[in-house]
């Protein structure tokens, strides 16, 4: 009896040593995410768009908005993934209760690193599994550049978490392919593209590293074809069901063929301006200027000096510009097909001048800004974090930011390209991708990079564990003694 208790406590403090070191860095995010939370909430922007949505949705069955004089339109500005996360939070916790949906997106995103670290321990050689999956999840809990983002009403937290969801159920299916795994999967990426149209990526990229390499039979540890075709159909199917049901909504209303968001947010019956987003394409290039100039207009004052030098090419193009802003900002702040029309001209004047810098340069420099820039646009500093002589302390802490983005960025790339854990290629693959599509957008946003994290989280992990082992296996051989 006494023997039998011994060996129970035994396990018992087996277990807790086991548990202790993955509890360890899950409560360390929990306090930074907390703090977060305490100094950062705030609800405004997109939060108060998706917040509106939701709040229809409950009161009057409706995705629709409140215009100025109360009366509810329909729209299809945004997907429904995010507002039905909202309903969901206002129907537990209260009307309008955006606190309950941030206190829940730290808890989705603790769940995230540790899926992240699991996942991890999925795809690396058994002696790095228990160090990768340690250091993915010290690394994952301790990233302020995703847990920044989890006290604010905005899809980013969700939209990691249902791509590290989609990472590891494909190590899982992979694994031992079944219906369970499978169909988590499907509700992973059919998630992530209804939370934002790019979610859509994750289930090409990483639905065909499902089925590339598939051992596929009838033998004892293969799958048999007639099981993935019917698995596949019947998740394809799930997958577009939301979809089409949207799509219809949006016919039925709009009498337009939508099956995710419009790219630049506008409502069929509003304009897209386009003669605007050509002419910021044309120069913008880093996100101060996406803050002071692109989110203002329409309906904000366009402030010519807030405008880079690179945004004109001659004197004579200067004066056009401070004309054409000048008649924008008398004439109440609204891009009409006038004004549209000409910045179009000056876009195509730019454009005409120098075409390498249109389709290469800028583009190319919009994509290192998201990749490269601090990443404190949720922090309280200034967003011209550089100007070292109006604000020393935020320079300095921006550039650790900086420098600690980098560690994030070269630690990534040294495990996908040197260490290689299993389906490196996919979540390489995943982030090309996804760099390629942020080409062609017009004024860049550290965010839109963010969904790379886990990737680069994931594969940072194993380069650690790598580097860790190594460093432990030449101590170990130089003691005495040792071979």
């Amino acid at each position: 009896m006494e023997a039998a208790e011994e060996s129970q406590s035994t396990e018992a403090s087996g277990g807790l040593r086991k548990l202790l070191p993955m509890a360890i860095p899950l409560a360390a995010g929990l306090v930074l995410r907390l703090w977060m939370l305490r100094k950062l909430f705030e609800v405004n922007g997109d939060g108060l768009v998706y917040g509106g949505l939701a709040k229809n949705l409950l009161l009057h069955r409706q995705f629709a908005l409140e215009g100025y004089g109360g009366e509810l339109y329909p729209t299809l500005i945004r997907l429904p993934g995010y507002p039905i996360f909202l309903a969901a939070c206002f129907r537990l916790f209260g009307l309008e209760n955006y606190f309950s949906a941030t206190c829940m997106q730290v808890a989705i995103d603790l769940l995230s690193c540790w899926l992240m670290a699991d996942f991890a321990r999925r795809v690396v050689p058994a002696r790095y599994k228990r160090a990768t999956m340690l250091a993915t999840l010290w690394l994952a809990a301790l990233c302020p550049f995703t847990a920044s983002y989890t006290p604010f009403a905005i899809a980013e937290t969700l939209t990691i978490c249902t791509l590290v969801l989609a990472m590891w159920a494909l190590a899982r299916f992979r694994e031992r392919p079944g219906w369970g795994n499978a169909l988590l999967f499907t509700f992973a990426v059919t998630y992530a593209a209804l939370l934002r149209p790019d979610g859509a990526l994750a289930g090409v990229v990483f639905g065909a590293a499902m089925v590339i390499g598939l051992p596929v039979g009838e033998g004892r540890e293969q799958i048999a074809p007639r099981k993935l075709m019917r698995m596949a159909t019947v998740c394809i199917v799930l997958a577009l069901a939301p979809f089409s049901v949207w799509a219809v909504r949006n016919w039925n209303v709009f009498h337009v063929v939508q099956l995710l968001a419009p790219r630049l947010a506008n409502d069929p019956d509003e304009s897209a301006n386009p003669g605007w987003e050509r002419w910021v394409k044309s120069w913008c290039l880093d996100f101060i200027s996406t803050d002071q100039i692109y989110w203002s207009v329409p309906r904000d004052e366009l402030k010519v000096n807030k405008l880079p030098s690179r945004a004109f090419d001659t004197p004579a193009q200067y004066k056009e510009t401070v004309a054409l802003a000048d008649y924008y900002n008398t004439h109440g702040e609204d891009l009409t097909p006038e004004i549209d029309a000409q910045f179009d001209h000056l876009a195509a004047e730019r454009i005409a001048a120098n075409p390498l810098r249109y389709y290469v340069w800028l583009p190319v420099g919009r994509v290192a800004d998201m990749w490269l820039r601090p990443r404190v646009e949720n922090l309280p500093v200034d967003l011209d974090w550089w100007v070292y002589r109006r604000h020393r302390r935020e320079t300095e802490f921006s550039w650790g930011m900086a420098a600690l983005n980098a560690v994030y960025l070269l630690l990534g790339l040294a495990g996908l390209l040197f260490v290689r854990p299993r389906f490196w290629m996919a979540l390489l693959a995943y982030m090309a991708v996804r760099s390629a599509l942020l080409l062609t957008i017009e004024a860049p946003e550290a965010r839109y990079t963010v969904e790379c994290f886990p990737m680069l989280i994931v594969a940072g992990g194993a380069a650690l564990a790598r580097i860790y082992r190594s460093i432990y296996l030449s101590k170990e051989k130089a003691l005495p003694g040792r071979p």
